[in-house]
């Protein structure tokens, strides 16, 4: 490992081997070499004098790929895709004229783009998939344990843990058919040639037009696609990569609110993230369980929400059929965006694969807030004995406050229930209060809506995918 240069930090510490190869200088020649493949079959097939050798000859050299050769020809020519031509050709000396006919420069790069995005979507959907049936998983098992919920982050109606955890998987849930929905959508650019009118290939095929249709269309089934987009420039629009990352985005910032979530309930000491034996909180304080994955998860999410200005830019600025101002923009942000939402979902995968909960804590936080919670009930139970209710309601403001001043002044225990016992005007027994503080008669439908929604919208989409399930990841630092 070199250490005398950048490394990105993906690479070296967070994005998973799988999804840097599908960005990786391999990944892309190797597309490139099967699109003018896929080139050479659909103008063999259209009548061009191409030859089944010439093709065989491409197809046995297709993942061989001479890098030295196309460097010292780049450094001749300074045209990237010239140069791989070039370097293609020495090793197909018999196709080599060929090779890249009637073709631009898009045509490799922009249809090897959305094929490579197509790639990273499957992973990040797929990984997506997995936190979600963690999480479901997670939500079944907690949906009846009450714990404290927050407005303002201030205490407010309980709700369960479980029931916490659907809201972090409704929005997964959106962010994952949001992908597959694009996914879908995807379309590759063709073959359109220099300014999106296909004059090359008019040329080639003799002012065939069914032809040049034909041809893009058989490209798009080879290379695994439905379609080619129905016009362009020389490249496709701009505005296909800032839907993508708008998609990575969203993504960021579903996982950006459940570990900011995680970080609240770890400082509650409600919940944690895993904690592995030797791991070490803090260089100065031994006895620190920092939340160091959930907050990593928030510093790369601020980047991917963040990058997904560069394509909205670079979509906005492009001047008519097409500017090379997006080109070195493109190879850095699309990138990063995909290899950001990785890293992010093998934390996630991490995280959710062993998430800790304290059930006595949690208790004990909604008991010191539950009788504030419980006014109502026990103001009814009051009236049903004979109780003024008006009167109550002004006892229990004046109750509430003194047992409050205790808590926030004094640091005292909540002593509310004990001052309504005192009270005769209430007629109360302790353990008449106490039944009524029973934390499950505060949760509402939390543990049914928790049932229906894992029944009717997420196990169903688990189910469907259920050959996707099964992943876990390990974090290296």
């Amino acid at each position: 490992m070199s250490t005398n240069a950048y490394e990105s930090p993906f690479s070296s510490r967070y994005a998973s081997d799988e999804m840097q190869y599908v960005f990786s200088q391999d990944n892309k020649f190797k597309t490139w070499r099967k699109l003018w493949i896929a080139l050479a079959k659909a103008e063999k097939a259209l009548g061009i004098n191409i030859t089944d050798e010439q093709i065989a000859e491409l197809e046995a050299n297709k993942e061989n790929i001479n890098y030295e050769i196309a460097r010292e020809r780049e450094k001749l020519v300074r045209h990237d895709v010239m140069s791989h031509v070039y370097a293609y050709g020495c090793e197909c000396p018999n196709a080599k004229g060929i090779i890249h006919l009637g073709a631009t420069s898009c045509y490799v790069g922009d249809n090897t783009d959305i094929i490579i995005m197509r790639e990273g979507l499957e992973i990040v959907r797929r990984k997506l998939l997995n936190v979600i049936a963690m999480l479901a998983k997670f939500a079944d098992q907690y949906k009846e344990m009450p714990c404290l919920a927050y407005t303002h982050l201030q205490p407010a109606q309980l709700t369960t843990v479980g029931k916490r955890a659907t809201l972090w998987i409704n929005e997964l849930l959106m962010d994952e058919q949001e992908i597959e929905a694009r996914i879908k959508s995807l379309k590759l650019l063709g073959s359109k040639g220099t300014t999106g009118t296909q004059a090359s290939f008019m040329e080639l095929f003799n002012g065939d037009q069914k032809k040049c249709k034909q041809a893009e269309q058989m490209i798009a089934h080879e290379m695994g696609f439905e379609s080619c987009v129905p016009v362009s420039g020389q490249t496709y629009s701009r505005k296909i990569d800032y839907y993508v990352l708008s998609n990575l985005s969203a993504v960021a910032q579903s996982a950006s609110k459940f570990s900011n979530d995680m970080r609240l309930l770890q400082n509650f000491k409600e919940m944690e993230e895993p904690f592995e034996k030797n791991q070490i909180g803090s260089s100065a304080m031994p006895y620190k369980r920092n939340p160091m994955r959930s907050e990593r998860i928030t510093s790369l999410a601020r980047y991917v929400m963040v990058d997904t200005l560069n394509p909205a830019i670079t979509a906005g600025t492009q001047w008519f059929e097409r500017t090379l101002d997006d080109s070195a923009n493109k190879r850095i942000s699309v990138a990063e965006a995909f290899l950001g939402v990785d890293s992010i979902l093998n934390i996630m995968l991490n995280i959710c694969d062993g998430l800790v909960v304290y059930p006595k804590v949690i208790h004990q936080r909604v008991m010191r807030e539950l009788p504030f919670m419980a006014t109502e009930n026990i103001m009814m139970s009051a009236v049903k004995k004979g109780g003024d209710r008006q009167v109550l309601h002004e006892q229990l403001r004046v109750h509430s406050q003194a047992a409050a001043r205790v808590v926030k002044e004094e640091g005292g225990e909540n002593d509310l229930i004990d001052r309504i016992v005192a009270d005769p005007l209430f007629n109360l027994k302790k353990e008449e209060i106490v039944s009524i503080l029973d934390p499950k008669n505060f949760t509402g439908r939390a543990p049914s809506q928790v049932t229906e929604f894992l029944n009717e919208c997420v196990n169903p989409v688990l189910e469907a995918n259920k050959e996707l399930l099964g992943e876990h990841a390990e974090l290296n630092v």
